[in-house]
């Protein structure tokens, strides 16, 4: 009798599973690449996995993660939403916010609460995340998954960043529930519909308009977004275990190394985590080098007083993920260091209460925006994506610190 019931239960599981699966829709019509074919969805029941993660050490520099991490607390408000922009010398904030770069936020409060061991920040976090999540639609009729919606359509960067804000929140608490939502679910779900943005090349359609019956905008691209579904599809395997993320990242990834190289802090990522999780191609560690050195060409004028903290932040994301990635792949890492020693000190000279620009801060001022990013000495505002980029930058570079001290 009890054998009988364990094949019920299997039974129902099954079941349960192909329910699951049909459940997705279908893809764009535009967009050849078959899905629903492919996909092997790990059931809510599976056990989740258990997130690794890399120590770093106290000093100056983890202190200032954790001081940007209380600057974007004592900005939030009560629902959860995030501080987008503001001028830190008269107040004023911006009022056409993207939910892309404010998603953004939310996962790096995560990395902030990871990296200080303080739960107040994974609570910020929860609180933002909630927020955002609102804005997440389904349609199963007329497309795969589910997709971030804003400003009349579904960017792609949307989804990959939802996933990434996702992964933090697991890496830094190892749970999946959230005010009874399933993230895991939520993850895979968006996971779904990057997949159905692929092109029969192997690229990314970019944006995608859920009205009617759903139709992708052909013309419509960002530069970050492709290397973000990337490195979501990577965060996806590894927080599933499922080889079918792993396989479309290789898939999408043979075919970005065949394309002009950017400073994509994005790509960078995405090759660390190939490095970690499974390996890293020569293609992959060419192309890598060549990133690394388009990044460090653009110095002179990076560390230019008027230029932007936030480029310069994403500087230090994309040359400290490649470091890690290098070194993971047994190649040289070490020319790396100083260059990213040299953006970060331009960068920290840009956080308050400290600022290269001789502004003259009252106390008022400091209370209210210190550890917030300045943007230049020209644009004394501080914005969202300035903040993120540091904190998830300088903890890619102290975690690569670690893993050479450890050697």
């Amino acid at each position: 009798m009890p054998k009988k019931i364990v094949f019920v239960i299997v039974g129902v599981f099954a079941f349960a599973g192909a329910a699951f699966f049909w459940a997705r829709g279908n893809p764009p019509e535009v967009v050849s690449t078959p899905v629903e074919s492919n996909l092997l969805p790990t059931p809510t029941f599976t056990p989740a996995l258990v997130p690794e993660t890399i120590p770093i050490d106290d000093g100056p520099l983890k202190d200032s993660i954790i001081a940007a991490g209380d600057y974007l607390v004592r900005q939030q408000l009560a629902n959860g939403e995030l501080s987008y922009q503001v001028n830190f010398l008269n107040g004023e904030r911006a009022y056409t916010p993207s939910d892309i770069r404010l998603m953004a936020g939310a996962g790096s409060l995560f990395t902030v609460c990871r990296v200080s061991g303080d739960t107040k920040y994974c609570e910020a976090g929860d609180r933002a995340l909630d927020h955002y999540l609102e804005k997440l639609i389904s349609d199963p009729q007329n497309f795969t998954g589910t997709c971030l919606y804003t400003n009349g359509g579904c960017p792609l960067g949307g989804a990959a960043l939802t996933v990434d804000a996702i992964y933090k929140r697991w890496q830094a608490t190892g749970g999946f529930i959230l005010e009874g939502r399933n993230l895991l679910t939520t993850a895979m779900d968006l996971g779904y519909f990057i997949v159905s943005m692929r092109k029969p090349d192997g690229s990314f359609y970019h944006l995608f308009d859920p009205h009617l019956k759903g139709a992708v905008d052909a013309d419509y691209f960002a530069a970050y977004f492709s290397g973000e579904s990337l490195y979501a599809l990577l965060e996806l395997h590894e927080m599933t275990g499922n080889q079918f993320w792993l396989e479309q990242a290789h898939e999408a990834g043979d075919f970005m190394v065949t394309q002009p190289v950017t400073e994509d802090h994005w790509h960078s990522y995405a090759f660390a985590m190939f490095a970690r999780l499974d390996k890293l191609s020569k293609d992959g560690q060419d192309y890598a080098v060549k990133i690394a050195e388009t990044v460090i060409e653009g110095q002179v004028r990076s560390l230019n007083k008027t230029n932007t903290s936030i480029s310069t932040s994403a500087k230090i994301e994309s040359l400290a993920a490649l470091a890690q990635a290098f070194y993971l792949s047994g190649g040289e890492h070490t020319w790396l260091d100083r260059e990213i020693s040299t953006f970060i000190t331009f960068v920290r000279a840009r956080q308050l209460p400290d600022n290269d620009c001789n502004f003259d801060l009252s106390n008022d001022m400091i209370l209210s925006y210190q550890g917030g990013i300045f943007s230049s000495c020209e644009d004394p505002s501080i914005r969202v994506d300035g903040v993120q980029r540091w904190i998830n930058g300088v903890t890619a570079y102290l975690e690569y610190q670690s893993m050479i001290g450890a050697k």
